[in-house]
């Protein structure tokens, strides 16, 4: 991990952070209960935003101070000039792999149940997407301080890691769900941040998962686990985090704000794994007490000011 540079007046730069993989264009519904076959409903509010893992990363990644830049594949198409229109509202900078061409941009579908904040969704994701790496993907990942992958868009992300190992920036995975490509993906990393549910080939459970990733070199390993505490393995040690009581009302984007919010304090100075989970489940538990996909980052925001006081002070 590189130290944030210090400016002449003091304070830390803003750390830099590149999130490579799906951008896609949510289309949200709250709704009272899921509707059976061939039952139409009502939903009792709705939001459009730009969507996806690492998208979502990114756009925390921003709120709580960081420089986000979004590489993905959009191309020109009018649905993509709305993700785009918001991320920049955002603070993320967005470079396109398929700029100049036409392709179809994912649109999920999202239900979000009131009483739960339970979510579901449907999207055509980027898993089996050939864009090619941007021409500048070197010189933006020399200036990163940290690399976040999702596994979409795989060429752009086995470029990517490899680009950044090299230098001996941290590269974070968000690892939901195992695809194929994740198996080209570890040799590089440093940190797998994975759902309870991800599973390595032939394990069974998520210890299994993360001894199995460390066997294969990775230095830290982190499993969340929704209201359960994390649990987290790393240079021979390991732990367990609990995670803030809230009311939960909108899981959607949760874990995709835990790994934006992992990748910037990833970039803070001698801070501890256990820290890093610690800060970003709070970062977690926020978006899920919030209603909507952007109404959260305000608050975030207010939280953010209120750590870099504290950091300073440390």
């Amino acid at each position: 991990m590189r130290n944030a540079p210090v400016s002449e007046d003091g304070p830390e730069a803003a750390p830099v952070g590149v999130f490579v993989g799906l951008a896609t264009l949510d289309v949200i519904h709250r709704i009272t209960k899921p509707p059976e076959a061939n039952e139409k409903t009502t939903s009792t509010a709705q939001f459009v935003a730009a969507g996806g893992p690492a998208a979502n990363a990114a756009i925390t990644f921003a709120a709580l101070g960081g420089q986000a830049t979004l590489v993905t594949a959009l191309g020109d198409d009018p649905v993509a000039d709305l993700i785009r229109a918001d991320l920049a509202a955002h603070g993320v900078g967005v470079v396109d792999a398929a700029a100049g061409t036409t392709r179809t941009v994912p649109v999920s579908s999202v239900a979000v149940v009131e009483s739960t904040g339970d979510r579901s969704v449907v999207s055509a994701d980027a898993v089996t997407s050939d864009a090619s790496p941007p021409d500048d993907l070197d010189d933006l990942v020399a200036r990163a301080d940290v690399v976040l992958v999702d596994g979409h868009h795989p060429v752009m992300a086995r470029a990517a890691v490899r680009l950044a190992a090299a230098r001996g920036i941290t590269v974070v995975v968000d690892a939901g769900r195992w695809k194929p490509v994740m198996a080209d993906l570890v040799p590089y990393v440093s940190d797998m941040v994975c759902s309870g549910d991800f599973r390595a080939p032939g394990a069974d459970s998520s210890a299994a998962t993360a001894a199995a990733l460390l066997g294969d070199g990775v230095r830290t390993v982190v499993i969340t686990h929704g209201g359960d505490p994390v649990t987290w393995w790393s240079c021979g040690e390991s732990g367990s985090v609990a995670v803030p009581e809230v009311r939960v009302v909108d899981t959607l984007g949760a874990g995709d704000a835990f790994h934006g919010a992992y990748s910037y304090y990833s970039t803070w100075p001698d801070s501890a794994v256990a820290e890093r989970i610690d800060r970003s489940s709070r970062v977690a538990a926020l978006r899920c007490s919030v209603v909507g996909p952007r109404a959260w980052l305000s608050k975030l925001s207010g939280l953010a000011a209120e750590e870099q006081i504290g950091k300073r002070e440390r």
